[in-house]
């Protein structure tokens, strides 16, 4: 169960470290083996392979009314591995599709990990708030 947010930065050739907290549980999880794909909301989405591969069945099998999606979360779809020191490759297609500059944000959303830049997920949370606390979460109690 991944969780927390990270303050990153991208290299000159789109390379991301994986925090230590989260590089150990990938490595035991999935031997390090990733995949990227794009969200809606412009973020990326990080999966450790095995859990992509459960979601990657399920977008295929969804109905014809639904190939703009698939093709959306498939076609955007790229397999990375963590190299020796904990870094991914971000491609240039999916950084320029998600505005991804020097300085991203890595959240832990569960299964997974939403991938920032920093600015837009700022400016996304401050819509987020002055939108107001929908009722599905404003019962919510700690």
């Amino acid at each position: 169960m991944f969780q927390g947010s990270s303050a990153l930065l991208l290299d000159a050739k789109g390379r991301m470290t994986i925090p230590s907290r989260h590089r150990d549980a990938l490595s035991a999880q999935c031997e390090g083996q990733l995949t990227l794909t794009r969200h809606p909301e412009g973020c990326l989405l990080l999966f450790p392979r095995p859990v992509w591969i459960e979601h990657r069945a399920k977008l295929a099998a969804m109905p014809i009314s639904a190939r703009g999606w698939t093709r959306f979360f498939l076609g955007s779809a790229l397999d990375v591995d963590m190299d020796g020191t904990g870094r991914i490759l971000i491609s240039p297609e999916l950084r320029s599709a998600t505005s991804l500059a020097k300085e991203v944000m890595m959240l832990g959303m569960g299964s997974h990990f939403e991938i920032w830049d920093a600015a837009t997920l700022a400016a996304k949370e401050r819509e987020a708030i002055e939108a107001g606390m929908p009722e599905s979460i404003a019962n919510f109690n700690f």
